[in-house]
């Protein structure tokens, strides 16, 4: 199936789908030769798209296998033709001209809640690195390949078989008890989870901080990913703080508090402001080494 969609203004592909992507090396969603192709599940079954960018404002998208329609009716939420970031003006020269160079990066929201969490618990107190390649084992050992032509694209597992595994399971993809036992508790609850997403994204949130092992960090990953909220702040990275006190107001270091008290004139588009900053390709000096991966698939 296939279907041109015309956005409300210009879309940077690229940096639209992989504002959520925080795993690199994702074999479930990637951009190649400039276009985005990623697999999900929809409760018509398995899909996969291909997002080809006709102009400025306007993308080709095409789906394969039993929830192609489902995917292509919601491909225009997903490329961010809900966002308004012509909304966002601001009086900061830095974050202003940003916006305007970066003024394809939209905030698109997937509306689903199991693909962008078990990636996000995996990501917990672990190396990028580390996580995305958790990842990757997880989806090449108990997810299946995708409908479709696109070459090394894969389906996340199905909640039903991620609920049926036990630590035993996890242990081989570098994934201590801890992270498994929430993605055990999230993925037995996964039809639950997905209904909350129609009931909006402080319900959602309440609802995923309920569950142990599930902290503001994670919930704000899934947050912005579900539901395109620009004014959503992760808290609790390590890195974030520093871009954004070193961009803001020239520190090298900070804490969550003192990102949010920077960031709290840009409300209602805090989230965008990370975004954009994040996206400019500067970052905060480093000091110190970086954390190892921690490989525990030896033990």
């Amino acid at each position: 199936m296939r279907r041109t969609i015309e956005l409300p203004g210009p879309l940077d592909l690229a940096r639209t789908m992989r504002r959520t992507a925080f795993l690199g090396l994702d074999p479930t969603g990637f951009v190649r030769d400039g276009a985005y192709h990623g697999a999900f599940r929809t409760p018509e079954g398995p899909v996969a798209v291909t997002y080809r960018p006709l102009d400025e404002a306007r993308v080709e998208a095409q789906a394969w296998g039993p929830g192609a329609a489902r995917a292509l009716d919601a491909a225009p939420a997903h490329l961010g033709a809900d966002d308004r970031p012509e909304a966002f003006v601001t009086d900061d020269r830095r974050v202003g001209a940003l916006a305007r160079r970066l003024r394809g990066l939209r905030f698109g929201r997937s509306g689903r809640v199991l693909e962008r969490l078990v990636p996000a618990i995996l990501g917990q107190k672990v190396t990028g690195k580390g996580a995305a390649r958790s990842f990757a084992d997880l989806v090449h050992r108990h997810g299946e390949r995708a409908p479709g032509p696109t070459e090394g694209l894969w389906l996340p597992p199905a909640p039903e078989v991620l609920a049926s595994m036990s630590y035993a399971d996890f242990h081989p993809l570098g994934v201590e008890r801890r992270r498994a036992e929430t993605i055990l508790r999230v993925a037995r609850r996964a039809a639950s989870l997905e209904r909350l997403a129609a009931d909006g994204p402080d319900a959602l949130e309440a609802r995923l901080l309920a569950f142990r092992g599930v902290g503001p960090w994670t919930a704000a990953l899934v947050r912005t990913a579900v539901f395109g909220d620009p004014d959503a702040v992760i808290v609790g990275d390590y890195n974030l703080p520093h871009l954004v006190a070193h961009a803001l107001a020239g520190e090298a270091r900070a804490d969550d508090a003192r990102m949010l008290a920077l960031l709290e004139p840009f409300r209602p588009h805090r989230g965008r402001v990370v975004a954009l900053l994040a996206a400019s390709g500067t970052g905060a000096p480093r000091f110190g080494p970086r954390l190892p991966v921690r490989d525990i698939r030896g033990l």
